[in-house]
């Protein structure tokens, strides 16, 4: 599990007007839920590019004024012009606490469809999962060897991890291999030449 190591410092001033000052003075607001206490305070925009800013699941290890706690990252607030990191909403893991997080969805093995020409699709790049802190997965992986032209993988043929249980319809596509138009058009020629091959007999 990769956990990111971020500074925060506790907030004084609450409300619009210390959201601004805080803004102006080139940090964040954010809030952490969970547990018995909410922690207001305040990270860097560089602090926290690297939760923010990534395709991959990370836990973020917060050190606010020297005390420790372990989150998840569950709503960002952006400007809708300047997309300026306006807010920051983090959740607190408990242990023994079920969440529900997403996490990337990554293809395991060579499909043998994509081995005579076929182009692998992914349908689906994250799947909402509930598990505790203790069970916490960076990534689910699904085994696309058995793929073949024209078939799909399904949410039901994910990997499942123990302690992990998939929140996502199982009849959902997550893959496909899709057929070129240059096979399909050679199958056609194929198709065509022994029907009039037959014919002919």
């Amino acid at each position: 599990m990769v956990s990111l190591e971020i500074q925060g410092n506790s907030r004084n001033e609450f409300g619009k007007k210390g959201s601004r000052n805080d803004r102006n003075s080139g940090n964040v607001p954010a809030v952490m839920y969970g547990g018995s206490e909410v922690v207001h305070f305040t990270v860097t925009p560089a602090g926290v590019k690297h939760l923010i800013y990534s395709p991959d699941f990370k836990v973020a290890d917060l050190n606010i004024d020297g005390k420790h706690y372990r989150a998840i990252l569950k709503q960002v607030q952006f400007h809708p012009v300047t997309e300026r990191l306006l807010h920051i909403d983090f959740l607190r893991l408990i242990d023994k606490t079920p969440v529900k997080i997403e996490v990337p969805l990554r293809f395991k093995g060579t499909s043998p469809g994509v081995k005579v020409g076929g182009k692998l699709i992914q349908q689906v790049r994250k799947i909402k999962i509930k598990t505790t802190p203790e069970n916490i997965v960076d990534e689910l992986k699904a085994d696309i060897s058995g793929l073949d032209l024209g078939q799909a993988l399904r949410v039901r043929d994910i990997i499942i991890p123990k302690g992990v249980e998939i929140l996502n319809n199982p009849a959902t596509p997550v893959a496909l291999i899709e057929i070129p138009r240059a096979l399909k058009a050679a199958a056609a020629a194929e198709a065509k030449a022994k029907t009039e091959k037959g014919k002919k007999k």
